[in-house]
């Protein structure tokens, strides 16, 4: 029997996110996920009118590939996935993963290929600003062991997380948050070892509430990109390339990394902060604020929109808050400002906005938690 809360969550993804309309073309991208739900969500794109189109994957085939990879490859695998894109105006990335590490015995030139030639081709340059977007993860154990949390408990957190948020609430709740940060020239934060500044005059502010990710709820700008000064300490885990990197700790002058450390894996932080020029500059700032999401969980998904959190991103500006930084590399990571995490301030032209996770202006405590469970 087939569970009732698949067709909830994809009538969400259908109606919602992706805003599919009769005609449109919707590639279903389904990585290590039931077979069910890939059906449910066929039918509801179809009940739309929509043209659904699917492909699936496996992380341990995707290892074997992304070992044996080459240049000439990855630009064929490239040229064919951009192709593909291009000719769809929906997407839809649903990614499960039996093994979080699965791919962290991937050598890193060879990710670096697949990154260039077949992610960033794709992905950044094509379905990112081209398409109606939203990916997700799917619950499976390995995600519920990296929460702390048996199998049963974290499907119903999932579920929960991902479709009983009133996105439309959120959505106008962020609207005063969004004019305040476009009239803003000067951010500041501070917290444990951390003293930051930069400025993000001009740039636009951009609400999520359901259209991208699912779980949902930040609200993303980007630092002017030579504007960044000071220190950041990071206190929640991060998992990229398949590596799990703690406490990572960035220096900045001019808006550029010019000091990073992740304890026993900062050798492979820098080597991936040199992958190219832009690696080294931030590409994104955002304040999360999903009031169902309170610690990290290792997947950035989820761990990106934790309650009281702020993100900070080494690499690709999005084209919509644009400063103009090109990058293979996008990786955010995360720092929660809640006073079970040590706590912290975010100031606006020196103007305090944020303390301890909680938005202490009028106009902008309608995305606390208590105003945001539904």
């Amino acid at each position: 029997m087939r569970d009732p809360r698949y067709e909830k969550l994809a009538e969400l993804l259908v109606a919602h996110s992706m805003q599919v309309k009769a005609g449109d073309k919707v590639l279903i991208e389904a990585f290590d996920i039931p077979s069910d739900f890939t059906v449910t969500l066929i039918r509801a794109i179809a009940r739309t009118g929509g043209e659904p189109l699917v492909s699936t994957y496996q992380q341990p085939v995707l290892r074997a590939l992304f070992q044996a990879a080459t240049e000439e490859q990855m630009r064929t695998i490239g040229a064919v996935e951009r192709a593909r894109m291009e000719a769809v105006q929906c997407y839809v990335g649903v990614r499960g993963s039996h093994n979080i590490a699965e791919l962290s015995d991937v050598p890193s030139e060879k990710m670096a290929l697949y990154e260039k030639y077949w992610w960033h081709h794709v992905h950044s340059e094509v379905r990112v600003p081209k398409t109606r977007w939203v990916v997700l993860r799917w619950p499976h154990p390995s995600m519920a062991q990296a929460a702390g949390m048996s199998t049963e408990a974290f499907e119903d957190f999932y579920f929960r997380v991902c479709t009983e948020v009133d996105y439309g609430k959120m959505a106008k709740a962020m609207e005063p948050l969004r004019e305040l940060m476009e009239r803003t020239d000067r951010v500041r934060i501070v917290g444990p070892g951390t003293e930051l500044t930069f400025s993000i005059r001009g740039i636009p502010a951009v609400g999520c509430a359901g259209e991208r990710n699912i779980p949902d709820g930040e609200l993303f700008t980007c630092p002017v990109r030579d504007s960044v000064e000071g220190t950041i300490q990071f206190n929640c885990e991060t998992l990229y390339r398949g590596t799990l990197f703690q406490n990572i700790r960035l220096t900045f002058r001019k808006g550029r990394i010019v000091e990073a450390t992740a304890q026993a894996e900062t050798e492979k932080l820098n080597a991936i902060l040199d992958t190219d020029e832009g690696a080294r500059y931030i590409g994104e700032w955002s304040l999360a604020f999903n009031p169902y999401i309170l610690k990290p969980m290792k997947d950035i998904l989820f761990d990106e929109k934790i309650a009281g959190s702020f993100h900070l991103t080494p690499g690709q500006a999005y084209e919509e808050a644009d400063n103009g930084n090109r990058s293979q590399i996008h990786w955010d990571m995360v720092c929660i400002q809640r006073p079970e995490y040590g706590g912290g301030e975010i100031y606006f032209d020196d103007k305090l906005v944020r303390k301890d996770g909680l938005f202490v202006l009028e106009e902008l405590a309608g995305l606390n938690p208590d105003k945001l469970v539904v």
